[in-house]
C-alpha cells in the first residue's frame, strides 16, 4: 500500500471521529439544555462552540497526517495567536463572559424560570430569571423593570436561590 493510501484512510478515519465526537457532544449539550430549561439560542451557541473546537482540532490531526511542516504550522499558527492573543487581551471581559457562559450552562443551579436574589454588599437584586445569553444574564424584576448582569459579575456573586 502506498503511503497517500495510507494518508487517506487516516483521513477518513479522523473526519469520521470527528462526525461521531461532534454528534455526540450535541446530543450531550441539547440534553443537558433540556434538562435545566435553556433557551434554544444559547444551546446553540454551546454547540457551535464545541464543534469549532472539535475542528480546530481535527484540522490540525489531518494537517500533521498529510505531512504539513511542523515549523511552517507552528510560524502560522504563533503568528495567529499572537494577534487573537493581542485582540483578546484587549477584550477579555468578552473571552471571561463567554467562559462564564459554559460554566453557568452546565455548571450552575439557576435555570431560567427561578427567583433569585443577588447578595451585593451595594445593592440586592431580587428577581426571575428571565434569559441567560452568552454574555448577560437577565432578570426581571418586581413591576417591569429589568436588569441584565454580565455573566462574569454573575458568576462572582452569592445567588440566594428561591423556591
Amino acid at each position: 500500500m502506498e503511503a497517500y493510501q495510507i494518508q487517506i484512510i487516516q483521513t477518513v478515519i479522523i473526519i469520521v471521529s470527528y462526525i461521531l465526537i461532534s454528534t455526540i457532544s450535541q446530543y450531550i449539550v441539547k440534553k443537558v439544555g433540556a434538562k435545566f430549561t435553556y433557551a434554544k439560542p444559547r444551546v446553540k451557541i454551546i454547540k457551535k462552540l464545541f464543534n469549532l473546537i472539535y475542528f480546530v482540532l481535527f484540522f490540525n490531526i489531518i494537517l500533521f497526517i498529510w505531512g504539513v511542516k511542523q515549523s511552517e504550522l507552528m510560524y502560522f499558527v504563533t503568528s495567529l495567536l499572537t494577534v487573537l492573543g493581542i485582540a483578546f487581551f484587549a477584550q477579555w471581559s468578552i473571552i471571561s463572559n463567554i467562559t462564564s457562559s459554559l460554566i453557568i450552562f452546565f455548571n450552575h443551579p439557576v435555570k431560567i424560570g427561578d427567583t433569585i436574589s443577588i447578595i451585593d454588599k451595594d445593592f440586592n437584586i431580587e428577581g426571575e430569571i428571565s434569559d441567560i445569553g452568552i454574555f448577560f444574564l437577565s432578570i426581571k424584576l418586581n413591576g417591569d423593570e429589568k436588569v441584565t448582569i454580565p455573566n462574569n459579575v454573575f458568576i462572582q456573586k452569592m445567588i440566594k436561590k428561591k423556591k
